[in-house]
This record gives structure tokens, sequence and C-alpha cells, in this order.
């Protein structure tokens, strides 16, 4: 494989570097502007070698650089890393670290150990002392409502445990003796918003649980991987399905064909390949990998690791036909998935806003805003694909288009699948049903005469902007919902409904719809969270449109943005799936040796990095905020799409703070600068090696080797395009700054994700600004706004294997250029 030297490093956070004071500047000496743009995409000892070099032209300039130094991690640290990766270690498999085993003989139920010993503790203390505890080895379904109770009270005890050695005992047992699902659930809960645990992380969710986002092929070979059998094969016969060359002995000229079952994820055909294992002598693959195997670090990390791979597919039209299969590349993405557990994870919709900090960070508006940008990014995959508006939801409707997950539980129980053409009416519950059409239905006669009463005789009026926060928290149906006795768990009844599972049904059988690191494969989810931003947008069209005196920012002009070119394609990365191991752990003087490590190969969406070069005129020295939207320019059909309709699909990719001088504004920034994007976070397993490493003192753990849990994946910021270039455009926007806090000032962004910190985004603006109402094209057009049309190309990193056969035919192909 070729190193992309721009992707082997760390994308470099917004805030980095900042400019403030200039002065005693002459016509010989570099001016401000020049200054900025000079030291814009220089880090570390570069920029400051790029500083002095200017300074020594004549200038003296007094700079604000805020550093943000590494911080290592100390020894105590380290242990409750360690600990925290081992607890999660092969779930579904009993607990065989010995430490952790006595440590786990009870649960700790004396209340003086607890901030707060509530209700939810004493039922699930109770429930557990009466056998009625979620068994091992069952389904878990975060929005099933017998599970969920159980869950809060499992996490009240792993939350406001007052020590370390309470929280690691309740964890242990925890392990031993809770069903694994709710086990993670709760723990996940408690590393994200116990504050003390800042800069703790467990593996991601897709490490933990791979059987959520591979399907039932890969993870049957997965858990039967023998490595005493494997080695002693000799691995010679290929099986070719799909893809035949027509002569072997020839290397010039086409020489296979391939079947209409092919598609381009399946790349391991083009290279001779199948679904089974393969060792792997070089290196994890993903797109920044350079920037660790050129740590000297990494040699002692990965030394004496076994590592294999299997090429994975994504879900396929094998038992009905359904033209949505084309798009599973996307919609199983497991970045995608990931994205949207995680924000469910930090806005779990049952805590206390003001007691966890979430009403700070506005979490019904900004949930509904994700919702909302999920399916607007969706809908330009749609396009991208000859697909166009994503399908209506109808009560009494059939869905046309059916979902097979091909997903298998960690007991294997099959999940649950939908035919075409399914009436969710006919089956079900039809109180259920009832109730989450009720809702809907109170929702929109509320939102007409915009005044609401509440059963505590609280009044609100929801034809004002302020009013955002009542709306939305109901939409998701949060604790914060300002009419508990009518508003909450709507929610979660209406996915219990989607998954035939009834009010006080236990035993469930497994449904995507029922955990939120699985429903977004389903198409069906797109149609029906349609129904939640159309209630926001019904509550939005109440609002007055924005005047031009409301949008324009009086002395700032965009005069003009370049954009590099837009390409996307498809990589090939390796997923930590070590997790699946069924084989013998083995311990050393009481220390476990993790050398062996399964990875899932597989293809996925990215594109190259991109820049912007913006001209910004400024009649003054000034703060502003800039924004980026991308959208679509043509529907399904090639026509324009009308503005005040197109709004809603606008996915925004970049916002930054900028100060203006007086004059004209030069600003270069790169795709990788985007503050809420990551690229590929590093293994679970080489977090656990690097872990150890530390622990015997041989490396120094920095905090910030891993990636925010809850970044977007950066290389989905695009949509997949078209190889002629799709169509599309961006509206670039500056608003006044005018806050009294700046982003990320009291967190450590470098690791943290800052959730409840109140300072997360840019600024108080509603989210989607200035797209966020309906829209008057007469007042809309401002100086400060600007529209740059732009085409998406997609190249096919495949193509290469149709023009010749590849020489090295049944082996990887390392050399493969993206």
């Amino acid at each position: 494989m070729q190193i992309d030297p721009s992707r082997g490093y760390k994308r470099p956070r917004l805030g980095a570097v900042k400019t403030t004071d200039f002065r005693c500047w002459s016509l010989s000496e570099p001016k401000p502007e020049q200054l900025k743009n000079q030291t814009a995409g220089a880090k570390g000892p570069r920029m400051k070698l790029t500083l002095v070099i200017l300074a020594l032209v004549g200038c003296v300039a007094a700079f604000s650089v805020p550093t943000q130094k590494v911080k290592i991690a100390d020894k105590t640290f380290l242990e409750r890393q360690k600990f925290l990766f081992e607890i999660v270690h092969r779930i579904d498999e009993p607990l065989m670290f010995e430490e952790w085993i006595k440590m786990g003989q009870k649960l700790i139920t004396d209340k003086a150990q607890y901030e707060t010993f509530d209700f939810y503790m004493e039922k699930f203390w109770e429930s557990y002392k009466l056998g009625a505890l979620l068994p091992k080895g069952e389904f878990f379904g975060a929005l099933v409502k017998t599970h969920h109770k159980q869950a809060y009270g499992l996490f009240n005890f792993f939350f406001y445990a007052k020590d370390w050695e309470t929280f690691v005992r309740n964890v242990a047992w925890a392990r031993i003796h809770v069903n694994e699902g709710m086990f993670v659930y709760a723990l996940t809960l408690a590393v994200i918003h116990k504050p003390e645990f800042e800069g703790l992380i467990l593996p991601q969710i897709y490490e933990i649980f791979p059987q959520y986002f591979f399907n039932s092929k890969f993870v049957y070979e997965a858990e039967k991987f023998d490595y005493e059998v494997f080695s002693k094969l000799i691995m010679y016969e290929k099986e070719y399905k799909d893809i035949l060359y027509k002569d072997y002995s020839e290397f010039t000229g086409n020489f296979y064909f391939y079947t209409k079952d092919w598609k381009t994820w399946q790349w391991y055909k083009m290279m001779g390949l199948d679904q089974e294992w393969y060792v792997e002598d070089k290196y994890f693959l993903r797109e920044n990998f350079a920037q660790f195997v050129n740590d000297p670090k990494y040699v002692d990390v990965v030394k004496g690791l076994k590592k294999f791979y299997m090429p994975v597919d994504y879900t396929r039209d094998i038992s009905f036909f359904n033209d949505e299969t084309k798009m599973t590349y996307f919609t199983e993405d497991l970045g995608w998935n990931a994205y949207w557990y995680y924000l469910n994870m930090d806005y779990a919709f049952f805590l206390n806003g003001k007691q966890f900090g979430l009403d700070k960070d506005r979490r019904g508006e900004y949930w509904i805003y994700n919702v909302q940008q999920i399916l607007a990014r969706y809908y330009q995959e749609r396009l991208a694909n000859g697909f166009g508006e994503i399908p209506e939801f109808f009560w009494y409707k059939q869905i046309e288009y059916g979902y097979d997950p091909q997903l298998i539980y960690y007991n294997g129980i099959g999940y649950s699948y939908r035919k075409n053409y399914y009436d969710f009416y006919t089956y079900g519950n039809f109180e259920m049903y009832n109730h989450v059409q009720n809702f809907f239905s109170r929702v929109y006669k509320v939102l007409e005469t915009g005044i609401y009463k509440t059963a505590d005789g609280q009044v609100f009026d929801l034809h004002k902007p302020e009013a955002v926060k009542f709306v939305a928290n109901y939409l998701q149906g949060n604790a914060d919902t300002f009419d508990k006795y009518f508003f909450n768990y709507y929610y979660m009844l209406a996915h219990m409904y989607f998954a035939d599972v009834d009010y006080t049904q236990m035993d469930v059988f497994p449904n995507v719809f029922l955990n939120f690191e699985t429903m977004l494969r389903d198409p069906f989810f797109y149609t029906f969270y349609k129904k939640f931003t159309d209630v926001f947008y019904t509550f939005k069209y109440y609002l007055k449109p924005y005047t031009q005196k409301d949008l324009f920012y009086e002395g700032i002009t965009i005069k003009d943005v370049s954009v590099s070119k837009l390409v996307t394609y498809y990589d090939i990365v390796d997923f930590d799936v070590t997790n699946l191991l069924n084989d013998k752990m083995t311990f050393v003087d009481g220390q476990y040796v993790w050398d062996k490590a399964l990875l899932a190969r597989q293809a996925r969406l990215n594109h190259k990095p991109f820049d912007f070069e913006f001209t910004i005129e400024s009649d003054k020295v000034q703060k502003g905020v800039v924004r980026v939207f991308l959208g679509p320019k043509f529907d399904e059909y090639g026509r324009v799409i009308p503005l005040d309709y197109n709004r809603k699909n606008f996915v925004q990719i970049d916002s930054f703070v900028y100060p203006f001088i007086a004059g004209t504004n030069t600003i270069k920034r790169s795709s990788k600068e985007f503050a809420w994007t990551a690229e590929d976070r590093i293994t679970y397993t080489e977090l656990y090696k690097y872990v150890m490493l530390a622990s015997e003192g041989k490396y120094d753990f920095p905090l910030d080797i891993s990636e925010p849990h809850n970044a977007f994946p950066d290389r989905l910021v695009l949509p997949k395009g078209w190889e002629q270039g799709m169509p599309m455009q961006f509206y670039f926007f500056v608003s006044p700054f005018a806050e009294e806090y700046e982003q990320f000032s009291n967190f450590d962004y470098t690791y943290s994700s800052g959730v409840g910190s109140g300072t997360r985004f840019v600024d108080s603006k509603p989210f989607g600004y200035p797209f966020d109402r309906q829209i008057d094209e007469y007042d809309f057009f401002v100086p400060n706004g600007f529209f740059k049309d732009v085409k998406v190309y997609y190249v096919d990193t495949f193509a290469k294997y149709f023009e010749k056969k590849y020489a090295q035919f049944g082996t990887f192909d390392y050399s493969i250029e993206y």
C-alpha cells in the first residue's frame, strides 16, 4: 500500500493557533494576513520555525498561541484503563481475569458507599434477589421498557459509586452476573458521564460487539476460528463464484468476466481471495496507519502479535429482491452507525439535563438537529445512487422495501427481518400503535394553536423561537420534557411497536430497531424518522423567515471561495473483531497474553482531503463565525431543487471562529481541520498493548491517543458522487461572533468530547442557522453569504483489476493506491 504523507498525521484540532494583536507593520514587512496565511498550515516545530523566520524580517507581533500540552497517563490512570479494557474483553464469554473475579464476588449495597441510592437501584437489587433480571445470553434492547428500567438501575450503581473501589467491585460483579448487553450499555453510560472518568475510554462499540455490525456468515467464521487448526492448513484452494479468469497463462488483455451479482465492495474477488481467514504479516489497514507505523514504539506494541483477516461483504438481496441494497455500503457503515449510538449515549433520553449538564448543550435541539442532518446526508447518498426522496411514512400504508439485516445475536438467534410490502398496522399491538399515532396527532394540534398547558398548570407559547427546547425535548422524549404525564416513553413505545414487543415483555426476539447501534442499517429508520423532522419543520414554519436585516453582517463580504477537487473512492480497512475469538486465553504470571488479533477487512467509502480558500473583505477588525454547508443542486430527475425546500438537504460540514482584520482576508482551511470529525481510530488490540507497555514504564501513554468517541467519521463528509462528477453546491455564511464563551474553553478537546460542558458548539445560534427557518429568497441573499457550485467525482479504485490480471492473484494487493 502506498503511504500518502498528507494522511500520515493526526487531524489538527480547531483552535490550535490564534493570532490576536499585530502592530508596527511597514510596507516592506509581511502583513497580518500574510503572516496568518503562511502559518495556517504549519504545526508544531514547523510553525515555530515559520514564526522565527517572519520575525527576522523585522516584524514585531504579539501572538496568543494556546498550545494544548499532551497529557501523559500516570500509574493510577493506566490501572483504571487496563481494568476497563479487560472487563469487556470477550464479553459474551465468562470473565477469566482472576483479579477481577475476586473483586466481583458481591454487589455493594451499603447506601453509605453511594452519593444517592434511588428507586431504580432498589428495584434492580430486588429483581436480582428474586431472579427476575434479564438472564445472561438473552437479547438486550435499550428501547425495550422492561430492559431499560433494569439497565437504569445498574447504571446508577456504577454512576453514584463514591470511590473507584466501589465502582470496580460493582462492575466486576455485573460482568459476572448481569446480561452482557445490559452490562455494556450501563458501563458505557457511566464511563461517558462520570466526571472523574474524563480521559478513560472503552473500545468502540463495534469492537466490543462485532455481532451488531457484521453479517452472520462472518461472525460464524470468526467464532469457530482455531489457530491450531488454521496453522496446519495449506491455503491453496480458492473458490471463484462471480469473477473468473478466462486464461490463467497470459497476463495481457481482458481475461475475466463478472456476473451481475458483483458489487464494488466485493473487492476481494478481484484479488483472488475468498471469505476465509488469511495471515496478516504487515500492519492494520486504515487511512492514517502511517502515524502509528512510523512510531518507533509501535514495533514493541505489535511484537509477537499474530494477525488474521477475513474479507467481509455487506448485506445483499439474497432472500428477496430489493434495490435498497445498493446503499448498504453506507447504511451499514460502522462509523455511521456508531455515531448515532454515541449520540444517544451522550444525550441519553432518561438522564436529567440539569444533573448531567445536558441542558447546557441544548440536548433536545441538538438531538433533533442530528436527526435532520442524518436524513439530509442519507438523501445525498440516495441521489448519488440514482434514488430520490426518502419514502414517506403513512400510518395505514405498506412499507414497500423490506430488510433482512443478516445479523446474528451472540446467543445464536438471528435478527428478525421484514418482507417487501409489509403492513405494520396489520401486525402488532393496536393499542400501542394508536398511542404513538395519537402522540403525533396531538403534537401537530398543539403546534397549530401555539399554546400548550401542562397537567400542572404551566403555559407555553410554542410560536416563539425560545420554545425550541420544549418542542425538541418532547420529540426526543427525554427526561426534560415539560409534560411528563403525556410525552414520556412515546419514543420507546414507537420502537417497541415496530419490533413487535409488548409493554411487559422480557424475552425479546432480536430486532435492529431496539438498539441505537443497529437501527440505522434499516432503510425504514429514515422513513419513520422523517416524522420527527416534519414535526420540527412545522414548529419552524410558525417562526417568521429571517429578514435581510437578520442575516446581514455589516462590513463583511465574501468575494470568492475556491474549492479543490472533490474526489471519493473506496479504500480497504481493518476492523478489530478479536472479541469474537473463542480460543483458550493464556496467562503468564497472572498477566494476560494478548497474542492474536482477528480483523474484518472491508471496503468502505472515503474521500481525498480537500481545501477551501476564502477571500473575505472586512471593513474593520472583528470576530466572525464561518459556517460551511454542502447540499445537492438537482433532484433525481435533474431538476433544480427550490432553495426553500432544499434547505432541509444541506449538511453543515464545518464552522469556526475567525478574527478578521480590516481589508482582505485570505483564509485557507483543510477538511482535516473540521472540528467535529475524526479519522480512523486506533484499534482495541493496539490500545491494550500500549497500556501494558506504558504500565511497564516503556511508553508514555498520551490521553489523546484515540479520537473522542462521538466524532463523526471524516470519510463520510462527501457523498459517493459520480465518475463524470455529481453536481453539488457549497454555501458559506459568516455571522458575528458575540458569545461570552470560547469554544472548547472548559475541557480538553484533544481527548474529551465535552458533553455537558456548554462549550461544545461554536456559538449559541440555532443549529443549522441560517437554514433552520423557511427561506424568503428576496431577503436571503446577503454579501456575507456565498453559494459555490461544485462536482463530486468518484474514482473506481478497483478498475485496474479489469484491465489486466493481478499478478499476485490469490494474495492481498498492498500496492493498491487510493
